[in-house]
């Protein structure tokens, strides 16, 4: 339970910060140099501790994982971008969660009620702090988060199926994936990339809080269950929300609060529940 609540807290800052940096640089640049800087922790990390290269069906749901990832994060940053981060973000986590859990019902059976309970409470949070209308009354960033959020669930259930242990070896392989893939993507569309100096720095902060993330989720999912992992892990968007009302000066709503509220009523019912 503990890790999926640091995945959510780190993910929420980094994707928050990925927003902002989206707005003054090209997304690709943000996508490039916040993965190449995950890389080199995670190979870093992976050579201290003696974690090694997957191989075989790891390595297959490595490389499923980075595209994934690479199409999901560029999404969410472009979406973070154009539209209002107290849209893009919850929508996202929403299709984050429960494509997950869907599949932990599928492939580990339902846990407790209590715990239903926690998940049903937790979802219902994301939903309500995503009905934040746009006040230009446009739907910009939709269909960005539309496409993020689902392939950001789906690397979620993929990398779930990676076996026990060899974390950072297996994220190593992950960010080389997504790197190469936005890099392709540049070549190929001679799409603009370079960020500006001064914000490279803020860039590699944005790389390693998402990696710290992943590190987390993955964690999570591997001494517990999928769906309880999940939900917790992509309340996210209630830290993306309330950096953006507390930097952006984004409205406050009442679906906002109650929204905030709900998700610690969720967490309480989950670590009531055993998770």
């Amino acid at each position: 339970m503990v890790l999926g609540l640091a995945a959510a807290l780190v993910w929420g800052a980094g994707d928050f910060g990925g927003g902002l940096a989206s707005r003054r640089s090209p997304v690709y640049g943000v996508v490039l140099v916040s993965q190449v800087s995950g890389m080199l922790l995670c190979a870093a990390i992976a050579l201290a501790s003696g974690d090694v290269i997957p191989a075989g069906r790891d390595l297959v749901i490595c490389l499923v994982s980075g595209v994934l990832g690479a199409v999901g994060i560029t999404m969410l940053y472009r979406g973070l971008a154009i539209g209002r981060m107290g849209i893009v973000a919850p929508i996202t986590g929403v299709l984050a969660a429960v494509i997950p859990v869907i599949a932990g019902f599928v492939t580990e059976g339902i846990p407790g009620p209590i715990v239903v309970t926690g998940i049903a409470v937790a979802i219902v949070a994301v939903v309500l702090v995503s009905r934040v209308a746009d006040e230009s009354g446009g739907r910009a960033g939709l269909p960005e988060a539309l496409i993020g959020g689902t392939t950001i669930g789906l690397f979620g259930v993929a990398i779930a199926q990676l076996s026990d242990g060899n974390v950072f070896g297996a994220l190593t392989v992950i960010r080389l994936v997504q790197g190469a893939l936005v890099a392709v993507t540049v070549i190929a569309l001679r799409a603009a990339w370079r960020p500006s100096g001064s914000i490279v720095p803020a860039l590699v902060t944005i790389g390693l809080l998402d990696t710290a993330g992943n590190a987390f989720y993955l964690l999570a999912v591997q001494t517990g269950q999928l769906a309880i992992a999940s939900v917790l892990s992509a309340m996210y968007p209630v830290a993306t929300v309330i950096l953006a009302i507390a930097v952006l000066r984004e409205s406050v709503t009442r679906d906002h609060l109650v929204g905030i509220v709900l998700a610690g009523i969720a967490i309480a019912l989950i670590g009531a529940g055993g998770g």
